[in-house]
């Protein structure tokens, strides 16, 4: 029997309430609090997971909606988790995009080696059952991995089912709540990583082109930095061999392009 004809009348218009309340959530708070307010009716869980990014790739970000004391977004450990989103999305692109349970061991879904510890990896050991379902993006990069864990009783068939049909709720609601601080990135940031990462520029060669950019001379950079004008040249010239250009009007322009695509 499908979840939703394993509901009376009056459940179902309950049912359809307490999803169509996705509409509402403009904040991680609003997010939380329906979560772990009537969505609990049907999907009981202590922490939410979410991912989204490039999984081919491992470039991904994710989020942490619980009220267990601690246990947020900001004070997690990407190193330690990331490889565990991994595993689960695989997994469930192995079960062809199929929501699917998933029972720990002694040690959670993140032992005693899984990274520094935190609040959150000490949360993630006393879980005892996942349940796991996505949303493949076929128009870019930006598939989406949704985990619910729980402490307490594994999740079943139903819990299956209900995943199925609230999950595009929950997408729907965490799209419309802005990213935190730390999971945005400035242009300038991303064009910094990528100088030094895709060109081998060095911090302070990536420091001079910017103030090269900013139209200051030899000698004013000199200045600023608190080094000769003749440091600042050399530094320049080993720019334009990392960047493949002649001059310092094809750096500026190269770093300019950058910056547009970032």
């Amino acid at each position: 029997m499908g979840f939703l004809q394993s509901l009376s009348p009056e459940e179902i218009q309950r049912y359809h309430g307490v999803v169509t309340h996705a509409v509402e959530v403009r904040s991680h708070f609003d997010m939380l609090i329906w979560l772990q307010g009537d969505m609990q009716r049907y999907l009981p869980h202590d922490i939410m997971l979410t991912a989204w990014g490039d999984f081919q790739t491992g470039d991904i970000h994710h989020n942490i909606i619980s009220r267990m004391a601690g246990v947020r977004s900001k004070d997690s450990n990407a190193p330690a988790v990331t490889p565990l989103l991994l595993k689960l999305f695989s997994r469930w692109t192995e079960f062809k995009g199929k929501p699917y349970a998933l029972n720990a061991g002694v040690g959670g879904f993140m032992g005693e080696g899984a990274g520094s510890k935190s609040a959150l990896s000490d949360a993630m050991q006393t879980m005892r059952s996942a349940m796991v379902h996505g949303i493949k993006d076929e128009r870019g990069s930006h598939d989406c991995l949704y985990v619910a864990l729980g402490a307490k009783e594994p999740f079943d068939e139903r819990h299956r089912g209900a995943m199925a049909l609230v999950l595009p709720y929950i997408d729907s609601a965490l799209r419309q709540v802005a990213h935190l601080p730390h999971q945005t990135q400035a242009p300038e940031a991303i064009v910094e990583e990528r100088l030094q990462q895709d060109f081998g520029l060095s911090e302070r060669e990536v420091e001079i082109l910017h103030w090269v950019a900013a139209g200051k001379t030899n000698s004013e950079i000199g200045m600023i930095l608190d080094i000769s004008a003749f440091t600042v040249k050399n530094h320049m010239q080993r720019v334009f061999k990392k960047l493949d250009v002649m001059n310092r009007a094809q750096a500026v322009s190269k770093l300019n392009s950058m910056l547009s695509d970032a």
